[in-house]
């Protein structure tokens, strides 16, 4: 199994038993600067060069957006009436927060780059949908928390600007210096990117544990979380596969809207998670659907990249 999800697996089990280990240590200033740093080595590594290549492909990129910020998000109103409380539940609007994220972009381009499909348009929506995201996402969460009163909008941009966009942005500029050495070292980079999603996994489920949310969370609620995170990605596997046949793409171009337009961020759903919600006791409930569907994604999409990777021509199956 894939180490990053052993080592979540394993950061949950470890908040349970020793909820308060870290407690001595500056956790939130350590994960703030983590976060600016994944951002900045993003800005670092992102080609310029093959964002070109990938522009002029519209019709993908329009598609994926679509799947991905508008489609996506309401495919999960069909969960509603499964959750008591209806969009009141938490449990429900977890899944919401799944449905509203941006896609991922390593290991979309990744997988696109397996199945032998349009990579330069995957590296260019891969790219583009997380800074789509940081405007989108708490837009669409502000429908569902703003009458609580405990959600600024306002506020929650500022932050992921400071955490999120300047970081970004400084990694552009300074791409020209160091932008060779970043792609050389993107491998021992991606060690960092985990590393903080792992702790922010331990902080949250530690805070959920002591204050005894998941107590008063069934087994059958875990059960419906999975159930509803394999609908979710195989309804809008095969939406996508349609949509792609009605317009008529290529078969490089239909691999790389499935591949794009069905994943879900970790990166992104863990920073943004945390600064939504900060440390709440609820924030270990929103990252399970995104912990159950970054995992059914890397393997479902892994097989699926190996068996177009081995096709022999390019006629659409």
């Amino acid at each position: 199994m894939n180490g990053f999800i052993i080592s979540l697996v394993l950061a949950i089990i470890l908040a349970y038993f020793f909820p308060t280990a870290l407690q001595e240590l500056p956790v939130n200033i350590i994960t703030n600067i983590g976060i600016g740093l994944i951002f900045f080595f993003y800005g670092l590594k992102l080609a310029p060069e093959e964002l070109k290549l990938g522009f002029l492909n519209y019709r993908s990129h329009l598609l994926i957006q679509f799947s991905t910020f508008l489609l996506f998000p309401l495919l999960t109103f069909l969960f509603i009436p499964f959750f008591e409380g209806g969009i009141q539940s938490d449990l429900w609007l977890a899944v919401f927060f799944l449905g509203v994220l941006p896609s991922t972009v390593s290991s979309s381009v990744v997988m696109v780059a397996i199945a032998r499909g349009n990579l330069p348009t995957a590296i260019f929506n891969a790219s583009i949908s997380g800074l789509i995201g940081i405007l989108i996402t708490p837009l669409w969460m502000s429908f569902f928390i703003a009458k609580s009163g405990d959600f600024d909008f306002l506020g929650i941009l500022y932050k992921l600007f400071l955490q999120i966009v300047l970081p970004l942005f400084m990694g552009l500029v300074l791409q020209q210096y160091l932008g060779k050495i970043a792609r050389k070292h993107s491998r021992e980079l991606g060690y960092l990117d985990k590393a903080v999603i792992i702790l922010i996994v331990y902080t949250s489920f530690s805070n959920s544990y002591n204050s005894g949310l998941f107590e008063i969370i069934k087994i059958v609620d875990l059960i419906k979380f999975a159930g509803i995170v394999i609908l979710l990605f195989f309804g809008m596997y095969s939406i996508l596969g349609l949509l792609c046949k009605w317009l008529g793409f290529d078969l490089r171009d239909t691999i790389t809207a499935k591949f794009c337009g069905t994943k879900k961020s970790l990166v992104h759903g863990s920073v943004m998670v945390k600064i939504i919600f900060g440390a709440s006791a609820s924030v270990g409930i929103f990252l399970l659907p995104i912990m159950l569907y970054h995992i059914l994604q890397l393997l479902v999409i892994t097989v699926f990249a190996e068996k177009y990777g081995k096709r022999e021509d390019l006629v659409p199956e």
